[in-house]
């Protein structure tokens, strides 16, 4: 094989090989086909739509990966998200002032709810899936505690201005999801950032490396909390009310996302970049199905099916280019 043909496969192998790479690809798939069943599909009305729809799950996807990344399981994402919602809608402030408190207390509902993960299972010893497990349940008696049914209501601002769109083009949501993604190209990038991947590809050769392994669990804890918040902040901007069980239908929906990005569940291996485009794919999939006509209780079976088949492609693409890669 040539110098030139060699260089060619490889770049062709790391990009097939790379989960935000194929889940991209498949988004624009779905995009190609929601646009020849769905009139208006290419307007920006119904891109902010999509995009508004998308953020919430987007950014919890995110906050999961934190986790994920450790090789741990967080699943407290559902008892934050309808915790943080009711306290917005039963506490609104208005004004741009009132959305930024808001955030900030959103956030940090998140983060003292990551930070008793953090301390319990980094220093306690206890087992991630165990302890996020009682936090849920803990959050959403919480939430009910704080409004026993749906109802209550976020500011105007806050639901008019995040659901609309900035000199009529761009997505307000969207320069969210940008942040987020722009804080993870930094953090990525840190000490910390480096830490994360070592500890969930081998914990103990971490340690002996020199990292803190018990403060790089804490702290992913701790933003994978943080992020939950605001996916509930934004969750609860898009839908205008509060409801105990708002987390609930995003919980599997959060997993299925990282999965479909490209993390791997045994940690060290992916980023947030996959999980939020996961996001975006698992939505547009329901709107390529609704606008299919495909009745809503199967919509659920359509996406676990989008997303296994998505995570045994990547396997065998990796596969296949790594016994390729031992004959190069």
């Amino acid at each position: 094989m040539s110098t030139i043909n060699t260089r060619r496969f490889s770049f062709s192998r790391d990009v097939l090989t790379n989960g935000v790479s194929t889940v991209v690809i498949l988004y624009f798939i779905l995009y190609a086909v929601y646009s020849r069943i769905e009139t208006g599909a290419l307007t920006v009305s119904a891109f902010s739509d999509l995009v508004n729809n998308t953020i919430p799950l987007a950014i919890a996807a995110a906050g999961a990966t934190f986790v994920i990344l450790l090789g741990g399981f967080d699943l407290s994402v559902a008892g934050v998200l309808s915790l943080v919602n009711v306290v917005l809608a039963t506490h609104p402030l208005d004004g741009a002032g009132g959305a930024l408190i808001s955030i900030l207390i959103a956030m940090s509902i998140g983060a003292a709810v990551g930070l008793c993960n953090g301390i319990l299972v980094a220093y306690g010893g206890l087992q991630s899936i165990a302890v996020t497990l009682a936090v849920m349940i803990l959050t959403r008696g919480l939430a009910l505690v704080v409004l026993d049914a749906p109802g209550g209501g976020v500011s105007d601002w806050v639901s008019d201005t995040l659901t609309n769109n900035l000199w009529g083009v761009v997505p307000a949501a969207g320069l969210v999801a940008i942040g987020v993604a722009l804080l993870w190209a930094i953090f990525r990038r840190t000490n910390t950032g480096v830490a994360l991947y070592a500890v969930g590809k081998d914990e103990t050769a971490a340690a002996l490396s020199g990292i803190n392994v018990k403060r790089t669990k804490c702290i992913a804890f701790v933003f994978a909390g943080a992020l939950y918040g605001l996916a509930g902040f934004m969750l609860s901007a898009q839908t205008a009310s509060g409801d105990p069980n708002a987390g609930a239908t995003l919980m599997l929906l959060v997993f299925a996302s990282v999965a479909l990005g490209g993390t791997a569940f045994s940690g060290g291996q992916g980023g947030l970049y996959g999980s939020m485009i996961g996001a975006a794919t698992l939505m547009l999939l329901q709107k390529v199905l609704f606008s299919s006509g495909v009745q809503s209780f199967y919509i659920g079976l359509f996406q676990g099916f989008v997303m296994i088949a998505a995570v045994i492609f990547v396997n065998l693409i990796t596969y296949f280019a790594r016994r390729s890669h031992g004959h190069d």
